[in-house]
């Protein structure tokens, strides 16, 4: 009587091998993309910015340069592109007092609660506007809100903006009066302009083109 041959699909040795396989690659991939992507996030130094050399996240000192959003054909999406020195509240601040001033601007936005109603890098509300790229917006550099504030520069019609949200009702729905001091207002202006500098992807999908459509609003609030 000849003996009938077993698939293998019901051997229980090839389902220990595969799963001890598979279990492998996953880990070897994991711990790869892991040390990856702490290289992809690492901060950048004053130094690498003022050599030019491109990191995902520049240094806290990037308050000190100019911050434009532009179109990359080759990756199909908008990148921040870092150009020359401008004064930051009329000033350059140091890399330690430039980290300083992220770092108050970052508790004051937990603080305050702003992604209750905002998005700050895809975390938070849709309620309000994104505020991930907000220091590009349009409304911001096309002499908008510097006229409405009456103020000189974006960043100190930012911080007024912040302030005394409910002098400047940009769209329906208006922001609260939070009672951000001067000092939080100008820590705030600080970590959204650095967060703008922050290569995502290109998230907020399409931003300049969205902030074109808001007439008569903004993202940047």
């Amino acid at each position: 009587m000849s003996k009938k041959s077993a698939s293998v699909w019901t051997s229980i040795p090839f389902w220990r091998r595969s799963a001890a396989w598979v279990t492998g690659t996953a880990t070897v991939l994991l711990i790869w993309l892991t040390f990856d992507t702490m290289g992809q996030i690492a901060m950048g130094s004053d130094a690498d910015l003022e050599k030019g050399i491109k990191h995902r996240i520049p240094a806290a000192s990037v308050i000190n340069y100019h911050i434009d959003y532009v179109m990359d054909e080759k990756r199909g999406h908008e990148v921040p592109v870092i150009g020359e020195k401008e004064p930051f509240f009329g000033k350059e601040w140091s890399n330690q007092e430039a980290a300083d001033l992220l770092h108050l601007g970052k508790l004051a936005s937990q603080a305050k609660n702003c992604m209750n109603c905002h998005t700050l890098l895809g975390n938070g509300a849709y309620y309000a506007p994104d505020l991930t790229k907000a220091w590009l917006d349009t409304k911001w550099n096309d002499g908008t809100m510097t006229g409405i504030t009456g103020k000189e520069t974006k960043e100190e019609a930012m911080a007024e903006f912040l302030m005394h949200p409910s002098r400047y009702p940009t769209h329906a729905r208006m922001m609260p009066n939070l009672g951000i001091t001067k000092k939080e207002a100008v820590a705030l202006v600080a970590f959204l302009k650095h967060m703008s500098s922050i290569d995502t992807n290109g998230f907020p999908r399409n931003f300049s083109q969205s902030a074109k459509r808001l007439e008569g609003g903004t993202h940047a609030h």
